[in-house]
């Protein structure tokens, strides 16, 4: 795209990385997911959000516009809402180049495997690893029959490659999410399409907060805490990781910049699992509840 830049009186180029390009972002109303958002349409993308939260997504198209941003209410366990939304997104803007499939639960449960609530277990595989294949099947379909080259990038956790850190059913779920990239990568590479993953540590959304209030039992816990929290486990001493992070990690995969990287699982950790391992969150907050915090310097 070329601009008039004011000082130097000459035309540049600007790159938008995503230009475009039609992308779904499933959970695109919030967390990672509106992280995404907001940048995949700085990149000049045009973006469908599906979410189950219709205030959070229709507000986000209110924000970002609608004549680039749309929202679908879609429940990724139930086939018939991924067809009708992949059907959305082909009568609106003819195609599917990218799909980020970004939905995903903690659940209710940090049992060991002794104790293990098996229907806790069965909603947690349901929306980790069933829907995040009903995401991949049907997007996969639509760009095979459009001849897309497309991308499938799916939200994973540094748990796909570590246990112990995180509940036991999760953990499970995304080292069965891992196997399902790698097996989708395999099977889709004859058609061009690139299908990875991106395997964040702890980061700050509504979901791991929630569930370290309501079922760990930090009630109380600020957001700012949970931040705490986080950067002391850190082994990239004086960084960060947000939301953003995590979408500029999926940018990089959606974009032409990674046109020969496929089954791969990006974790984005600083260094977190190469590492001598850290507490768990969990773990660190009982810490510093008596009065442990030398344990986790």
């Amino acid at each position: 795209m070329l601009c008039f830049h004011p000082r130097t009186h000459v035309h540049v180029h600007i790159y938008f990385r995503l230009e475009g390009k039609v992308a779904i972002i499933t959970g695109g109303a919030s967390g990672i997911g509106a992280a995404t958002t907001n940048l995949f349409v700085e990149n000049g993308a045009l973006v469908i959000i599906a979410d189950i939260d219709d205030e959070l997504g229709t507000n986000l198209v209110q924000t970002l516009g609608p004549h680039i941003v749309s929202y679908k209410h879609c429940d990724v366990t139930i086939e018939t809402d991924i067809e009708a939304l992949i059907a959305f997104t082909l009568a609106k803007w003819g195609k599917l180049d990218i799909m980020i499939s970004n939905v995903g639960v903690l659940g209710k449960d940090a049992s060991e495997i002794m104790n293990v609530d098996m229907i806790n277990f069965h909603d947690v595989m349901s929306v980790n690893v069933y829907g995040m294949t009903l995401a991949i099947k049907h997007a996969s379909k639509a760009m095979i029959e459009a001849r897309t080259k497309g991308v499938i990038i799916c939200t994973n956790s540094v748990a796909s490659i570590i246990a112990g850190k995180a509940p036991l059913v999760y953990t499970v779920s995304k080292h069965a999410l891992l196997g399902l990239m790698r097996a989708s990568a395999s099977c889709l590479g004859k058609y061009g399409i690139r299908v990875n993953c991106v395997s964040p540590s702890s980061v700050l959304t509504p979901l791991p907060l929630k569930f370290l209030r309501e079922v760990n039992g930090f009630t109380s816990l600020s957001e700012h805490e949970f931040q705490d929290l986080n950067d002391s486990r850190n082994v990239l001493v004086g960084h960060s990781l947000s939301p953003l992070g995590v979408a500029q990690s999926i940018l990089y995969l959606a974009s032409n910049d990674a046109s020969f990287v496929s089954g791969h699982n990006l974790v984005i950790d600083g260094g977190l699992t190469i590492t001598c391992m850290q507490p768990s969150l969990a773990t660190i907050g009982r810490m510093r509840e008596i009065g442990g915090d030398e344990l986790t310097n």
